[in-house]
């Protein structure tokens, strides 16, 4: 069982006024550690337009290595452009995740496009940097990993890892969707595609997780890691219906793994919940998990899923 210790919020959009492209949410945060500081990339918006239709950029804030709540600098620009007319990600880079690879920083992203019976689609899309991490370039137009037959919609929220030199993807794919009270809304779960470079990848295929509150169980952010001698993955997941509030909205789940193909989940072992009170008091999600100088950390979003920043956890203890 894990035990965490919240250490407060770190980083809040709205407090940033002159950037006209981050107004308000950041979301998804994904850690780069350098010498003296650690950047934390995340997805942020401008206000909507006038249909009241967002668009979504990624950008990073630098946070002092020995103080994490210490804001070194916000990027001064999008660290991806959105994409031409009719393409994948014309509307959104969303969520973000960062490796490092030899000379470059791989950054695996959800781009998004616009639909007409539902609100979006999702595939997932590659930007590389070759200036450390400043800024990103895709290879293509179009995405890294995209529907099948297999995962027909909603290829997002990915998330990078190489472990004994292979590369994996963890990610959710949509199954279906549902309409509550008229509205579409989206049901997806959590999986995995292997590859032996970072850019051709073959589908796992099947779900990792098994789904707990209920049937339509939506769930998201599959962060992984290895720590004392096993595979452990925390990630976030919701009711697909009604779920905007503290009783069906966002909470973080926790599963286990000998071979990372094969998951044993129990919530009960993640060790955080919503406080009483504050940001982050009606729910959390999307967990990031980093090592720095010796003691473990979460990244995790509060209220309204990142609207107004991402908080801070560090691990107290853990007892297999």
């Amino acid at each position: 069982m894990f035990k965490w210790q919240k250490q407060g919020r770190v980083f809040n959009p709205v407090e940033i006024k002159d950037r006209s492209w981050l107004n308000e949410f950041a979301q998804a945060p994904s850690v780069l550690i350098f010498d003296e500081f650690i950047r934390v990339y995340f997805s942020c918006r401008p206000p909507a337009d006038e249909k009241g239709q967002y668009v979504s950029y990624s950008a990073f804030v630098d946070l002092n290595r020995k103080n994490l709540f210490e804001i070194i600098r916000v990027s001064k620009t999008p660290i991806l452009k959105l994409g031409e007319l009719g393409t994948f990600d014309e509307f959104g880079t969303y969520p973000v995740s960062v490796i490092k690879h030899e000379n470059e920083i791989r950054a695996y992203y959800g781009g998004w496009t616009r639909c007409e019976s539902v609100p979006f689609n999702v595939a997932i899309g590659l930007g590389i940097s070759k200036n450390n991490g400043e800024t990103f370039e895709k290879p293509g137009n179009g995405p890294l990993l995209s529907y099948s037959l297999d995962e027909p919609f909603i290829l997002s929220g990915p998330k990078i890892r190489k472990f004994n030199n292979n590369w994996y993807l963890f990610y959710i794919a949509g199954k279906k969707w549902i309409l509550d009270n008229g509205k579409p809304e989206p049901v997806y779960t959590i999986r995995m595609a292997t590859s032996a470079d970072g850019i051709n990848w073959i589908k796992n295929n099947a779900d990792l997780i098994e789904t707990k509150v209920e049937e339509n169980e939506a769930q998201a952010s599959p962060d992984v890691f290895f720590y004392q001698g096993k595979y452990h993955m925390f990630f976030c997941y919701r009711y697909s219906a009604d779920y905007r509030n503290k009783n069906k909205g966002y909470r973080i789940g926790y599963a286990s793994s000998d071979d990372l193909f094969h998951w044993t989940r129990d919530d009960s072992k993640a060790g955080i919940e919503i406080s009483e009170e504050g940001w982050d008091s009606e729910m959390i999600s999307y967990p990031h998990i980093f090592e720095l100088d010796g003691a473990m950390y979460m990244f995790y979003l509060g209220n309204q899923v990142g609207r107004f920043g991402f908080g801070l956890a560090k691990l107290e203890s853990y007892q297999p």
